[in-house]
């Protein structure tokens, strides 16, 4: 049987995400970001897709390398402003039944006891529906905004990180067993003390003592996922990531960082296949051809590629703005995203060169068709890398979203490529296909689970 996709749709709490400068258009609505209506009914719009999930990206800091300012940013809101991703999710679970939510937040600035508790709270909110995109950040910005003076070394973050989610398993795993809640009104009894026991973790960057503050939610840990693809960045997937997202522009070199993802899970002794591989893509579709392309013209037109760069000056630490049209870009071994900063190394380019990959905005994979086109595209691209689905990028809000649901899913569901109704159960079970909605039985947060003690054992992780 034929590999059938997954799909989530990529956005931000923010008004410029990824394809800048199509806020102007005049049918985009993402200026109503603030709203909750905004959310509800892009949920909606969302699950009615059969979208697995609503992928939402997250910075902390400002992009303020591009002219060493953040005039640019400001002016075309380059992910500026924008507010937290985490409050969006009990609304938008409350409007639907099955739709995902990947939520990105940056572990450097957030307390790993209260984190846990934030988690457990949505994922009981949601239904267990809720996934964690592990970031570890890369902004100079957020780092000085959170009183340091830089960011950490670019490896150290993965060391911290390692450590992060160590602490997480043992407050999320191995706090509370699962039979620890009676909720026995006749014996006044709600939780056991026997099969609650307090975590203790004494490391090089965290301590902590306590007992976590939620009973076990439906997923327990949420669903992991991860970005980083720097050979630290691999190392970390492979042994804590359950999903990856990747960048690519040509299928030969996707299909290349989709095996070394699996690579690294296989040499962490975890089944390599059982990593999902999400592409970032933009599509752009209509009933023909000829309308498809119009339409990509005509959101050019609006479309700021400066704004593109400025926002890809921030992935690499170098600024753009400082260099002529035509001159060479030199890229050195920087401290922020270092996939971002070998793109740069590994061809000869130019700031016109980066304005003209960012003539939409962004620097995604971008698609140009009719329904029947794009599906065989989507359905390439699988085939040929391996990957197991897509981040679709925004960019006419909601109109983008709109086009592919009512015109590309249909042709990927005569192909037997996309689902026509959800799966019962959590996110773990949807994206796995499992029956269990707990980590497997191969990742290392399940050596952190509660097991039964002996009668007078203390109780602690």
């Amino acid at each position: 049987m034929a590999k059938q996709l997954l799909l989530n749709a990529f956005n931000m709490n923010c008004i410029g995400h990824i394809n800048h400068g199509l806020w102007t258009h005049p049918r985009d609505t993402s200026t109503q970001y603030k709203t909750l209506a905004y959310w509800t009914d892009l949920a909606k719009l969302l699950e009615r897709g059969l979208f697995d999930g609503l992928f939402i990206a997250d910075i902390v800091g400002t992009y303020d390398v591009y002219g060493h300012s953040v005039d640019v940013p400001l002016k075309e809101s380059i992910q500026l402003p924008v507010n937290d991703p985490l409050l969006l999710v009990s609304a938008m679970a409350a409007v639907t039944r099955h739709l995902g939510f990947g939520l990105t937040a940056n572990l450097t600035y957030e307390a790993p006891y209260l984190f846990a508790r934030r988690l457990s709270t949505l994922d009981h909110l949601s239904g267990g529906r809720v996934g964690w995109n592990i970031v570890t950040g890369y902004l100079d910005s957020a780092a000085q905004a959170m009183g340091l003076e830089r960011q950490p070394e670019h490896d150290r973050r993965y060391d911290q990180a390692d450590e992060y989610l160590q602490v997480l398993y043992k407050l999320l795993e191995g706090s509370w067993a699962d039979d620890a809640v009676v909720n026995d009104r006749a014996r006044r009894v709600y939780a056991e003390p026997s099969r609650v026991r307090k975590v203790r973790h004494q490391g090089e960057f965290y301590k902590v003592e306590g007992y976590h503050l939620c009973e076990p939610s439906p997923q327990r840990t949420p669903v992991l996922f991860q970005a980083g693809t720097s050979a630290r960045g691999l190392a970390f997937a492979g042994n804590h990531a359950e999903c990856v997202f990747i960048g690519g522009r040509d299928k030969a070199a996707t299909r290349a960082q989709v095996d070394k993802v699996r690579a690294a899970a296989q040499a962490a002794g975890r089944d390599p296949h059982a990593v999902k591989l999400f592409l970032g893509i933009t599509v752009i579709v209509a009933p023909t051809q000829a309308q498809a392309e119009a339409k990509h013209a005509e959101y050019l037109r609006y479309a700021s590629p400066e704004a593109g760069v400025a926002h890809f000056a921030a992935s690499t630490g170098i600024d753009f703005a400082t260099y002529a049209l035509d001159e060479p870009i030199t890229a050195g071994n920087g401290n922020a995203i270092q996939s971002a900063t070998r793109q740069l190394q590994e061809d000869a380019w130019t700031r016109r060169r980066l304005l003209e990959q960012h003539a939409l905005g962004g620097r995604y994979l971008t698609l140009v068709g009719d329904p029947a086109q794009v599906a065989e595209q989507l359905i390439g691209w699988i085939d040929d890398t391996g990957l197991d689905g897509f981040n679709l990028t925004r960019t006419v809000t909601p109109e983008s979203f709109e086009d592919f649901i009512d015109l590309v899913v249909p042709q990927l569901q005569r192909r037997g490529r996309y689902k026509t109704a959800y799966a019962e159960g959590t996110l773990r079970e949807k994206l796995f296909h499992s029956d269990h909605p707990h980590l497997p039985a191969d990742h290392p947060g399940t050596a952190y689970r509660h097991t039964s003690a002996p009668t007078g054992a203390p109780h602690h992780a």
